[in-house]
């Protein structure tokens, strides 16, 4: 099991009460195989009413991701000073408790990078100088294999909604540019003081929704991840090692008017295991225009966005703290 070197003190860690949560998630959240040929429908339909849905026969070679979680693990364990040498996150690099620059904190610890196979490479020789390319080389055949799964995902979406350019929204994936990062999280088991606070639990990453076009996330065996219900519940999400989970972003969500929702998320801490998660953050390039697709836009149709790039966007998202509503800096007034 992965242990992080804990706290003194759960002073300034924040605390959510418990709540009711559903626990029939699989009578309500879609389970889509993506080798059906209504995988297409299924997957619009999920994107509309969740924002979030989990694909089996994803096409993600199993060793690609075993041979990740050791690599993983191989990181997470190594002292402090060591796992320092990826680097302070600004935005990319190592981090612990502190996410992001504006005062968000969590049960967590993390690395975060560019999904450039350069960029990896880069950082992979500075945390492991004797075998950088085992961890580089995981990293990278990972990240290709999900990338490729996105882009199915996406390719899924525009047939479903009748675009006639299939690779409208894959292709900024795709893109050399792309801005598109990967971040693995570690959370570990919440510690034993905290089961004198009845009723409480430890936030390992507070609520928030991805700013990108789409986010494909894989955990181990261990629970914690919750999403957000229309109807101001939270869902908590069975552990799946074997299947991804796919996330609506907020670029997705402004490219098809609001038809889709980016599904706000969060992660617990869990009391007796350590959580490790695996995210593809699908971003298009830095100058890309994100506004809705004008091949889903209907006569008459406004559109509920002001225009901006990708780099706007992700600036106005690093200045802001973690559970805010981004988008609303970005919507057109409804008043005349």
């Amino acid at each position: 099991m992965v242990v992080l070197a804990q706290p003194a003190a759960l002073d300034g860690f924040p605390l959510v009460k418990t709540c009711r949560l559903t626990n029939n998630f699989f009578a309500q959240v879609p389970i889509i195989d993506l080798a059906s040929p209504d995988a297409k429908s299924l997957v619009v339909k999920a994107c509309q009413e969740f924002g979030f849905f989990k694909v089996v026969n994803h096409g993600v070679p199993t060793n690609f991701i075993s041979k990740l979680e050791g690599e993983a693990i191989n990181f997470f364990n190594l002292t402090q000073s060591d796992k320092a040498k990826a680097g302070t996150p600004s935005p990319y690099g190592y981090g612990i408790k502190a996410i992001g620059p504006n005062g968000d904190i969590g049960w967590v610890e993390y690395l975060l990078l560019s999904a450039n196979p350069q960029f990896i490479s880069q950082i992979s020789r500075s945390i492991f100088p004797e075998h950088p390319e085992t961890f580089s080389c995981a990293i990278t055949s990972y990240i290709s294999a999900v990338r490729k799964m996105a882009c199915q995902v996406l390719e899924m979406v525009a047939q479903g909604l009748n675009i006639e350019q299939r690779n409208v929204l894959s292709r900024l994936l795709e893109d050399e540019k792309s801005d598109s990062c990967f971040r693995l999280n570690h959370y570990p088991p919440c510690p034993s003081e905290l089961r004198a606070l009845s009723g409480r639990n430890l936030i390992g990453f507070g609520e928030h929704t991805d700013p990108q076009i789409i986010s494909a996330l894989r955990s181990n065996n261990t629970a914690g991840l919750q999403i957000f219900l229309s109807d101001g519940t939270w869902l908590s999400v069975p552990p799946d090692d074997n299947s991804f989970f796919i996330i609506v972003g907020d670029s997705l969500q402004v490219m098809t008017n609001g038809r889709f929702k980016s599904v706000k998320h969060r992660v617990l801490a869990e009391s007796t295991k350590a959580r490790m998660s695996m995210i593809y953050f699908g971003g298009p390039p830095p100058c890309e225009k994100i506004a809705p697709l004008p091949s889903l836009m209907e006569d008459g149709e406004e559109s509920l966005y002001k225009e901006f790039t990708w780099w706007e966007y992700k600036e106005a998202a690093y200045k802001s703290r973690l559970g805010v509503n981004r988008l609303c800096l970005f919507e057109r007034s409804t008043t005349s």
